[in-house]
């Protein structure tokens, strides 16, 4: 761990704004290959594979989108859209039906991988904010196929333990349905029905929705984490599934109007605040708080509670001023390995969030 003096005591806009900055020029000097335009799974360099995983690269999609959001700045971060979209071609698998995005880059460059239900999630999402922020077609069109392969994914099979819910992957090594793989599904069908109002988009998004209900929540008032076929759940509760139903409920009630949706919101935003505290939260994954900030920022959009802003604002102060190399501009959170181009992505994202957001 590198500590460094904060250059800014109380951050606002325009220093969260200049903070995200500086963490994407380290993310692009230490990471990027622009021949490419794909990224090392971390820095240094360390293992056999010369590019990152898929999941990784949805991390810089979701970092130069949140750039690409800040009011001041934003313009000149679309040549980085096109860039994103230019890299992400590398993963995509049309050799199965429904298509999707292997785990690992395919001939020529890589030997392709598994297709996860969850990796690609996260690709949609992101190409759905593309569609907005430029108009571009087939970033939404590619966004539709990937909510057919979540529903490509989708348990039928009624004997199984808590019947329903998308898998986590099409390996054959897992047969896990996860609140990972559904919420953020739910969510692309919400926000595809936000754009084309076709209620088969509302009534998977509710289905999915449901079933993570049904099966994963726990009585803390949060989520575990996946289900097998047996009926056996681990139970961890990561944030970034707390985070995913926060915004699936959001999207529910925007999509619906029906109050009780934004009260599961508020509801899951305080059981989580109380359970992570100001401890717990440094224990997770900085990509999956990542997601658990985007999402109580979207419950802020409704909800307008700064206390939600004061804790995302927080453990950004803090991760900047202990975690980040000042020489580097790279988060370092553990000095016995490389840093994972996950981990610098959403130093990245956290801040451009937080100076995106347009309303303190």
């Amino acid at each position: 761990m590198t500590s460094g003096q904060s250059v800014w005591a109380k951050p606002n806009k325009n220093q969260n704004a200049e903070r995200a900055e500086a963490a994407y020029q380290a993310l692009q000097t230490y990471f990027y290959q622009p021949d490419t335009k794909l990224y090392s799974e971390n820095s240094p360099h360390a293992g056999n594979n010369q590019y990152s995983y898929v999941w990784p690269y949805a991390g810089t999609m979701q970092s130069t989108v949140a750039l690409a959001n800040i009011p001041a700045v934003g313009e000149k971060y679309k040549t980085d859209i096109q860039n994103r979209l230019d890299g992400l071609a590398a993963y995509w698998n049309d050799t199965k039906t429904p298509a999707g995005y292997d785990s690992y880059v395919r001939a020529p460059l890589g030997g392709g991988g598994d297709i996860f239900y969850d990796d690609n999630d996260w690709i949609a999402i992101e190409l759905i904010k593309i569609y907005r922020i430029t108009g571009d077609i087939a970033a939404l069109d590619r966004a539709k196929q990937i909510f057919e392969l979540q529903v490509s994914g989708w348990d039928t099979d009624a004997s199984h333990a808590c019947p329903g819910g998308v898998f986590w992957t099409q390996a054959s090594w897992s047969k896990d349905r996860n609140t990972v793989s559904n919420a953020p599904a739910a969510q692309i069908g919400l926000y595809l029905y936000e754009i084309s109002k076709d209620t088969y988009y509302l009534d998977w998004a509710k289905k999915m929705y449901n079933w993570v209900n049904d099966c994963m929540l726990a009585p803390n008032g949060l989520y575990w984490d996946h289900i097998d076929l047996n009926g056996n759940i681990n139970k961890t509760q990561w944030s970034y599934n707390q985070g995913t139903m926060i915004g699936a409920s959001v999207l529910l009630y925007k999509a619906t109007g029906e109050k009780s949706y934004l009260n599961k919101a508020v509801s899951i935003a305080d059981a989580a605040l109380k359970f992570y505290g100001s401890s717990r939260l440094y224990t997770q994954p900085i990509i999956f708080n990542s997601i658990f900030f985007e999402n109580l920022l979207l419950l802020d959009d409704m909800n307008k509670k700064s206390k939600y802003k004061d804790y995302i604002q927080n453990y950004a102060d803090e991760v900047w001023t202990t975690l980040r190399n000042p020489q580097t501009g790279v988060i370092e959170i553990d000095p016995n390995r490389s840093t994972e181009l996950l981990e610098q992505a959403a130093l990245v994202t956290i801040h451009a969030q937080l100076a995106a957001d347009t309303k303190k």
